[in-house]
């Protein structure tokens, strides 16, 4: 691998492992898992329920810790940080979309998407005026006062997208974006996370089911057992109604 290409890896995940104590049970959710996510690609996470999927998702997004093994987010070890260090690199450097929108019901679209700029240690006008900037520039610029009930589902993901992109994070990670999305609206989210990503030369890291998110992606990933059963690249995998290579999505 040449210089280049290494400097264009964003994600370095090596032997990553988890595993789980339950009484006298242990729980091996991933058992080694080895994948680089290069810079500015859009990254695919596919797998049945129980084969690691969500682990290893929180395990980039430095939600969680391996029990053995390593993960490097832009070039920070995350292993080696302590609690303050992680909260760091969780605020600055990532982004988090979630299948439920996680916003907060009293506040306003505008308050909501604040949050991350106020937390980073911004004031809170500077931080309301960055968050007017990105809801503008995900559509929502006539919505800055609104509660999350008084908007579509849709919307309100617009908002959580907004919220995940207003600190300027080099990734973003999105847990079954469309996934309580209506097919036209979960079509949109796919769209303008495309668009964002060409845009803004994000990372983007989604778990999904969603096979118009797979479309969309760059690479595919697909775990099993806790393992990295297969990586694909754009135009090395064919997909179908229900199937990818003609293997029935679970």
């Amino acid at each position: 691998m040449t210089t280049e290409q290494k400097e264009d890896i964003i994600v370095k995940a090596r032997g990553v492992t988890k595993v789980y104590t339950m009484g006298a049970e242990k729980i091996h959710a991933l058992r080694g898992i080895d994948l680089d996510v290069r810079r500015g690609e859009y990254l695919s996470i596919l797998g049945p329920s129980g084969s690691g999927k969500s682990t290893f998702f929180n395990m980039v997004g430095g939600l969680d810790r391996p029990t053995e093994g390593n993960v490097e987010v832009d070039g920070c070890c995350l292993r080696e940080l302590n609690q303050k260090q992680l909260a760091w690199v969780r605020c600055h450097k990532m982004g988090y979309i979630f299948q439920s929108f996680n916003l907060i019901m009293t506040m306003t679209a505008l308050e909501n998407v604040a949050l991350p700029r106020i937390f980073a240690g911004e004031s809170p006008s500077e931080a309301r005026d960055a968050a007017a900037d990105i809801l503008k520039t995900v559509g929502l610029g006539h919505r800055l006062t609104h509660l999350p009930s008084q908007v579509s589902g849709g919307q309100q993901q617009r908002i959580a997208i907004a919220r995940a992109l207003v600190n300027k994070p080099s990734i973003v990670l999105a847990d079954e974006p469309t996934g309580n999305l209506d097919l036209h609206t979960g079509e949109e989210i796919i769209n303008l996370l495309g668009e964002l990503k060409s845009k803004l030369g994000i990372t983007i890291i989604t778990a999904t089911h969603d096979m118009k998110m797979l479309s969309a992606s760059d690479t595919v990933v697909w775990i099993k057992d806790g393992r990295a059963d297969r990586v694909a690249r754009k135009g090395e995998f064919e997909i179908a109604i229900g199937t990818i290579d003609g293997k029935t999505l679970a």
